[in-house]
């Protein structure tokens, strides 16, 4: 194993240090401890901060949009001739099934090519407020960036960020979850790679715990703060950032709603409700939790997904055919079987998921789960359960349909199933959803901003918004004399 892998990346150097101790590396698939990565420690984060704060203020990083887009090209081609590689690694790593994997990584390289060419594209504007009174309003990079990321989508939820933050010309410190060291790592490798790129411009240190994360969140040289995860460890973030009044992005929890309507074409909205449900095995903040159907096609829609969940094929995340693989760890596991029972005796299981059978029975493995319910407000409704369970739900008309949909804290992401245009719209518009899905669900694109309505979150990743909290607008005024 390459002494680089699972190390963390500090001022263009690898850095082997574990104060804190070595954390090991699980395969959910089998429960098996296939490596080791060194901890970090505030000390580290500290040294990673002030050498990305040194590659901003003494290169030409942050002046140089040509320099930034040909890094990021760069990079895209070398993650992209590493793409097989790195899909195996979080296939073992995380136990996202490899075909997801795949295309994890090729939104990875895609959302670095678009930034790419953003990066030359970042204008301000002139005007003159009277005669001779000339004004400049300029962009310009915020400075140092801290992006944390998680654990379920690892490769493109670092590019997500990084990407945006280094086409305006910041410089990035990482963190990954302590459960995927080494997909960050093998991310990094890419960007050593990269002989355009100044030294600390991008780094990274791993942590098990909270201190690396604390100094992200609170040193006085980052300017700004990206963070992909759980609504509870956001509110953390934002007040730790507090203190020194930092810009913060935030990408957080979702509770996604499938709405579908009478004369929906149920083979297409079953496929997309199977698919979108189960992505990385459910633990995904935009997976559909929640099916609400008109009452008129309740029990076909009910008999179809029943059939849909039942005939999974639930296997080792590698291999190849299979449909879901494990949940991350066996906390998660058990966690989620604790909620299935729960849902037997709250609620009604329509299908009852179990751990994999003797063939799968070192794994994190747990079967889908469907279970009827009508109370809106009742916690398993209310809350993120991030795993393969969802709840189905009825209602008979739109405005029922828009009351339930909209019934909880969240308002990540949204789809909606019917040959109805107008139906189709109307919901659009009154779901209070960053994203609504139309007869799909789960179209992410480099190009198309995402991102939370209430405690889903604050800002928009993707698309040209992605860059609004990486850049600042400086007034320069002239009076031209005569």
């Amino acid at each position: 194993m390459p002494s680089k892998e699972g190390h963390h990346y500090i001022g263009g150097a690898w850095v082997s240090d574990a104060p804190n101790g070595m954390n090991p590396v699980q395969n959910p698939s089998d429960g098996s401890v296939f490596a080791e990565a060194p901890n970090g420690s505030a000390e580290l984060a500290g040294q990673a901060v002030m050498a990305a704060r040194d590659a901003f203020e003494t290169t030409d990083w942050a002046s140089s949009p040509r320099l930034r887009a040909a890094a990021l090209l760069e990079f895209a081609e070398v993650l992209e001739s590493r793409a097989d590689e790195i899909a195996d690694l979080m296939a073992k790593e995380n136990g996202k099934v490899r075909g997801q994997a795949r295309h994890e990584l090729a939104a990875g390289y895609g959302e670095a090519r678009y930034y790419a060419g953003v990066a030359r594209n970042v204008f301000g504007r002139t005007f003159e407020s009277a005669p001779g009174k000339m004004s400049l309003m300029t962009r310009e990079a915020s400075g140092v960036a801290s992006v944390i990321v998680p654990w379920n989508a690892p490769v493109t939820l670092l590019v997500r960020s990084a990407a945006p933050a280094l086409a305006a010309g910041c410089t990035v410190i990482t963190k990954p979850a302590s459960q995927t060291p080494l997909t960050n790592a093998a991310v990094m490798a890419c960007f050593e790679s990269v002989e355009s790129l100044p030294k600390g411009v991008v780094n990274s240190v791993n942590e098990y715990g909270t201190e690396v994360g604390t100094v992200l969140s609170t040193h006085p040289e980052i300017d700004v703060i990206s963070f992909t995860g759980s609504s509870r460890t956001g509110r953390i973030i934002m007040a730790n950032a507090a203190d020194t009044i930092k810009h913060v992005s935030l990408e957080l929890g979702g509770k996604a709603p499938a709405l579908v309507f009478d004369g929906a074409d149920l083979d297409g909205a079953v496929t997309e409700i199977k698919r979108g449900s189960l992505a990385l095995n459910g633990q995904m903040c935009t997976c559909i939790s929640r099916v609400l159907v008109q009452d008129t096609i309740y029990d076909e829609v009910k008999a179809r997904l029943r059939v849909a969940y039942e005939t999974t094929t639930t296997g080792d995340a590698r291999a190849e055919g299979v449909e879901l693989g494990p949940v991350i760890d066996k906390p998660s596991q058990q966690r989620l079987l604790g909620i299935v029972d729960r849902a037997g005796v709250e609620a009604s299981l329509v299908v009852r998921g179990k751990a994999g059978g003797d063939e799968l029975s070192d794994g994190f493995f747990i079967t889908p789960s469907m279970f009827e319910i009508d109370d809106v407000s009742h916690d398993l409704v209310q809350d993120e359960l991030f795993g393969p369970i969802v709840s189905l739900e009825r209602f008979s008309d739109e405005s029922e349909a828009v009351s339930k949909a909209n019934a909880t804290r969240f308002g990540l992401a949204a789809s909606v199933y019917t040959n109805d245009l107008n139906v189709s719209m109307r919901m659009a518009r009154k779901l209070r959803f960053g994203t609504v899905w139309l007869n799909s669900h789960n179209r992410l694109f480099a190009e198309v901003e995402t991102g939370g309505y209430r405690e889903s979150g604050i800002g928009r990743l993707h698309g040209i918004e992605a860059m609004n909290d990486f850049l600042e607008t400086k007034h320069i005024y002239y009076e031209v004399e005569d």
